[in-house]
């Protein structure tokens, strides 16, 4: 099975094109891929296929196989991958996913991909549509319990659920410890992706990301943009703001017009192979 190795901003995927091999078991192959002993090593599996309402669809499966609706950085990687293979000499190209459609801006240098801004779309603050149990819309302090301390969670869907917290010290923070819990709280009926935020200042800020079905990453698209979200929520940051990621930046916007949030970053190729299978 041929296979692309991409990243943005360090989030790492094994990229497929459903127009030329066939995976007969998508989470079984997601699995095997992701292993980074026995496998390629990635952060999951993303399969690129022909679109129904847009011109390409987009499924994304976790190291544990399940399949997630949305990766911000993973599309921003399947425009590189459509327009350097010439699959596609449209800079807009739209992306059907399991989160909707989405509409990637691509811009070109030296004759290849180097950054896309996508249209994330409207931020979802319904607790029943994130879903998150809570009477409170929007969810902003919903708090939840991790290792004997109590987090006041702002709750918010870009496809995905996710549950954003502001800390004093990203870098300092236990992540892995207090993630693992809050990703499975009964509170989120489908689990969480949660994001542990350092404010810097009113148009910046720090972010870690355990990932639900990965744990901890270098990077999450939607977990920026539903960051950048909360601070506005919260009052903390202006509606445009980069969002630090252990891999790397990402600059956020929340459209006041539109309702739409905005995302621009890197997308890079890493290396091409062959796995048998």
């Amino acid at each position: 099975m041929k296979f692309t190795k991409m990243h943005g901003c360090g989030n790492d995927y094994v990229y497929v094109s459903g127009f030329q091999e066939t995976i007969e078991d998508y989470p079984a192959m997601a699995r095997k891929v992701s292993n980074r002993n026995f496998g390629v090593g990635s952060d999951g599996l993303v399969v690129i296929l022909p679109g129904t309402a847009g011109d390409f669809r987009m499924r994304m499966f976790n190291p544990d196989g399940s399949e997630a609706e949305m990766c911000g950085n993973a599309i921003r990687c399947v425009g590189k991958y459509v327009y350097d293979k010439g699959m596609t000499r449209e800079k807009v190209v739209r992306v059907d996913t399991l989160a909707g459609l989405k509409v990637l801006e691509l811009t070109e240098e030296d004759g290849t991909i180097a950054k896309v801004r996508v249209d994330m779309g409207e931020p979802v603050l319904d607790p029943v549509k994130i879903p998150v149990a809570s009477d409170a819309q929007p969810v902003l302090a919903e708090v939840v319990e991790a290792s004997g301390r109590s987090f006041p969670f702002t709750c918010v869907s870009m496809g995905n659920p996710h549950a954003v917290t502001f800390v004093e010290d990203t870098d300092a923070f236990p992540v892995e410890e207090i993630g693992r819990q809050v990703e499975v709280d009964a509170k989120f009926p489908r689990k969480t992706n949660v994001e542990f935020v350092q404010v810097l200042d009113r148009e910046t800020v720090k972010m870690r990301v355990w990932e639900r079905g990965t744990g901890e990453t270098l990077a999450c698209g939607t977990g920026a943009c539903a960051t950048l979200v909360a601070c506005v929520l919260n009052g903390k940051t202006e509606r445009k703001a980069t969002v630090r990621l252990l891999g790397g930046d990402l600059f956020i916007e929340w459209d006041e017009a539109t309702n739409h949030v905005f995302m621009t970053g890197p997308a890079t190729l890493v290396f091409e192979g062959e796995l048998h299978v």
